[in-house]
């Protein structure tokens, strides 16, 4: 128990502790701009891909396929070109769950003849006629409600990372705004098809396979929001 107290303070800076502490009296740091495909943890996307098929063959003619202008599509189609994801997210959930249970048995159980031996064999206050008499009675009422309402609405300029075969871009973008002393952080990557792209180079979120979005934040807000690590790891512990 006293290496655990020991130790308890080193797994409190393992946690987070010591990085809060270096920012007390400033904001936090914003991270630089990288390229996504340098983190560590950045995997090429493997998609299903349809048998390869020779292009179709096109008469001559100014307006080329999937352009929306004479002079140049616009829209994002390379790796590396820029494209805007339209956020919004409009959530909301309602669910009402309970279930009763009750179960009552009783059982009884008597020996009076045992081949004509049971005077000898019981104690004197044994009644061979109730050797075993047992009861139970189980009762489970349960009652689980949920409600939730999310509302995002966000822009966010996303950067194509990979081509599939079949045309396919592989997107991916990141955007962090400090404001007063609170860094608020959105992610978003997916697969998108150049087809659903608008003519402005902007997409749905909902047209994005795949999608992994995500909305934070890093600050003082965010802090005083989180359990502290003691009620966390008691969380975890306790089994009751």
């Amino acid at each position: 128990m006293r290496l655990l107290l020991l130790l308890l303070p080193v797994l409190l800076v393992g946690c987070g502790s010591l990085e809060r502490l270096s920012r007390v009296g400033r904001a936090p740091e914003m991270s630089a701009v990288t390229d996504p495909t340098a983190d560590p943890s950045w995997r090429p996307v493997s998609m299903p891909m349809p048998a390869p098929q020779d292009p179709p063959m096109a008469a001559n003619s100014l307006w080329r396929p999937g352009s929306r202008t004479f002079l140049r599509d616009q829209r994002a189609a390379q790796v590396g070109d820029l494209i805007t994801i339209l956020v919004s997210i409009q959530d909301q959930a309602q669910l009402q769950n309970r279930t009763q249970r009750s179960r009552q048995g009783n059982d009884r159980l008597g020996m009076p003849q045992l081949f004509g031996m049971q005077t000898r064999w019981l104690p004197r206050a044994a009644s061979p006629d109730t050797l075993l008499d047992a009861s139970g009675s189980q009762v489970t009422d349960g009652n689980g409600s949920v409600k939730r309402n999310e509302t995002i609405t966000l822009r966010l300029a996303a950067t194509v990372t990979q081509l599939l075969p079949n045309g396919n871009l592989v997107v991916s973008g990141r955007q962090e705004v400090r404001v007063n002393g609170e860094l608020r952080e959105l992610s978003v990557q997916g697969v998108i098809r150049p087809q659903d792209i608008a003519s402005d180079n902007t997409i749905r979120h909902d047209r994005l396979a795949e999608a992994r979005i995500s909305y934070g934040g890093r600050g003082t807000l965010s802090d005083l929001q989180q359990p502290r690590y003691g009620q966390q790891l008691m969380d975890i512990l306790l089994p009751f």
